[in-house]
């Protein structure tokens, strides 16, 4: 069952690319306590998402900030390695890169896409969520291909 409004995000384990190397991170530690904005894409460096999604979270951290966001995050089913060279590529330094690389809190949130048939595997849905002290607010899934629902400027019109 898909992640509603006015549920708690489900705990899990994810991993952020650290100095050392990979690094655990729960969702209690992004979450409780916080106003944070987490958008999810199906690939680093896929196109749409390299060239669309990350980028509009990138050029608007400012302004999201602004309007009482304590952490934007982009989420991933891929590896915290990828994560964080997709971020360094991006420029992404605002952004908190939140790696699911078994797809485990990806599969709680009810939210996996089904990427096989692109050789892919198990991926995320694309989306952006609003959630404040660890429940969701707002929750904005694209209903099929293309960025608009979860874009950075459909969000900064919720906050």
């Amino acid at each position: 069952m898909t992640i509603q409004v006015g549920d708690k995000v489900p705990s899990a384990t994810l991993k952020v690319m650290g100095p050392q190397g990979p690094q655990d991170i729960t969702t209690d530690e992004v979450f409780s306590g916080k106003k944070v904005v987490m958008f999810a894409v199906p690939g680093a460096f896929t196109p749409g998402c390299s060239m669309t999604h990350l980028p509009g979270f990138v050029v608007n951290a400012d302004k999201i900030k602004a309007a009482g966001v304590d952490t934007i995050a982009c989420l991933s089913v891929n590896d915290a390695f990828v994560m964080g060279a997709w971020g360094e590529a991006q420029n992404a330094s605002e952004i908190l890169m939140l790696a699911d690389g078994n797809g485990e809190l990806t599969e709680a949130l009810g939210l996996v896409l089904d990427g096989s048939g692109f050789g892919m595997g198990q991926r995320s849905q694309r989306y952006a969520m609003v959630v404040d002290d660890s429940t969701v607010t707002h929750l904005n899934v694209e209903p099929g291909a293309g960025i608009e629902v979860s874009s950075a400027d459909a969000i900064m019109e919720l906050l």
